[in-house]
């Protein structure tokens, strides 16, 4: 679910690694672009939207990320953060990238009407983001009616293969599969409960991504996005959310989880869990080999190391039962992940919080770096943020009074006992 300049947001990598359709991919992708708005552009951007930069592509991931992380953290997100991802919501349930007029967050607060509007036939609904977006609301609270929405848009358009693409109606693939899976379950739907379409359950989809026994022993284990003229080629991105998501987890995965069995090659053709714990296996293997970080899988790109791919690698391993082994690229993102998240903005930030919090490391400490600060930093200032400098208003102000008061006593009762003095001379002079 990452990729390189990690704003460069999941379904933008995911287009690139199956050499999808430009068109498809320029309009599923969140942040292929969103960190680069074009020359001379100036985008007012939305009260309440996290990120600095153009939200056309990557609004509703990065603003979902942050939030989830947000939660995971016990920071309560403040209100028109909340109410800006539930106004992009199309009247469907689904969501896109960025809606640039959704309902205000005043028209939310007072329930005049539905808060959700129709998205015309050219809006190109997205799974990611969708799944993105309902966990987040799942997660802070509040908003049933649009999960509720989101979900049931999200059974409507499954694949026949049981799996999903990244907008609608799009060939499945391992990512978009994955990530809705994780939705699924995270907003309280059963593993065994999990729609099927003309027979296929999510996880036959996702099984069919899996490389086989006969490939080179370095790919086995491995996951593809999509078969490309029939073929699966190994994709370590895809490798991480198939794990994530055969685990029957979404994006905030808890510490300290039952490790998935291991099975033979063979079985875990057929078995979700088996086929999560090859797919770790696969991971580590890759990580060990460039000094426990992935590499870019974006074709055509440098040859340099993927800081969020790493990230989503470590949450995989802690869903599958596996902390001993996310140690090291945990470490290493310690040491090597400030600038990229600085550059690349809250998604950025919220990745590393949530592979912190699924291996039970302080978010608030991360090789100096308080992730935390840094993703409320880039928003609105959450809720409880709020209340506390709101307080701290309140009690200057009636600190102030105070000592005015003080004042204005301590000179009344001064004129008092002069005025008492002056009669008791009076007196004596008489």
């Amino acid at each position: 679910m990452a990729i390189t300049a990690r704003s460069l947001a999941a379904p933008a990598r995911r287009c690139a690694a199956a050499l999808a359709a430009a068109v498809l991919c320029a309009a599923a992708a969140p942040a292929a672009f969103a960190d680069s708005p074009a020359p001379g552009a100036s985008p007012k951007l939305p009260k309440g939207l996290y990120g600095s930069t153009d939200p056309k592509y990557d609004g509703v991931w990065r603003q979902s990320l942050a939030l989830l992380a947000q939660d995971a953290t016990g920071v309560r997100p403040a209100d028109e953060a909340v109410d800006w991802l539930v106004g992009q919501q199309c009247a469907d349930g689904a969501f896109t990238a960025y809606r640039a007029d959704p309902p205000s967050s005043s028209r939310l607060r007072s329930n005049r009407g539905d808060p959700h509007q129709d998205c015309d036939a050219k809006t190109l609904r997205d799974t990611n983001q969708t799944s993105a977006a309902v966990q987040a609301l799942a997660a802070v609270g509040g908003h049933s009616d649009a999960v509720r929405k989101g979900v049931s848009w999200l059974k409507s358009a499954q694949n026949d293969d049981g799996g999903w693409g990244s907008a609608a109606g799009a060939d499945s693939d391992a990512n978009s599969t994955s990530v809705v899976i994780g939705a699924l379950t995270a907003t309280g739907t059963k593993e065994a409960a999990l729609p099927k379409k003309d027979g296929k359950s999510p996880y036959d989809a996702l099984l069919a991504f899996r490389l086989g026994c006969d490939v080179k022993r370095a790919d086995r284990g491995a996951f593809a996005f999509q078969a490309k003229d029939g073929k699966l080629a190994a994709n370590d991105d895809a490798t991480a959310a198939a794990v994530t998501g055969a685990m029957g987890k979404g994006f905030v995965v808890e510490p300290g989880g039952d490790a998935a069995k291991k099975t033979s090659c063979e079985e875990a053709a057929e078995d979700a869990q088996g086929a999560a714990s090859g797919g770790a296996d696969h991971l580590v293997s890759a990580m060990a080999a460039h000094g426990h970080h992935l590499m870019s899988a974006m074709p055509g790109a440098e040859d340099q190391p993927d800081v969020g791919n790493t990230a989503d690698a470590v949450v995989a391993l802690a869903a599958a039962g596996r902390p001993d082994d996310a140690k090291q690229p945990l470490e290493w993102l310690r040491g090597h992940s400030a600038a990229w998240a600085k550059q690349s903005g809250p998604a950025a930030y919220a990745q590393l919080i949530l592979a912190a919090h699924a291996t039970g490391t302080d978010p608030r400490a991360f090789g100096g770096t308080d992730l935390v600060a840094k993703l409320n930093a880039t928003g609105p200032k959450p809720a409880a943020q709020q209340h506390a400098q709101g307080q701290e208003a309140e009690q200057k102000d009636e600190g102030g009074i105070s000592v005015w008061w003080v004042v204005l006593v301590g000179l009344a009762v001064g004129a008092g006992i002069g005025f008492l003095l002056s009669g008791r001379r009076k007196q004596n002079q008489l």
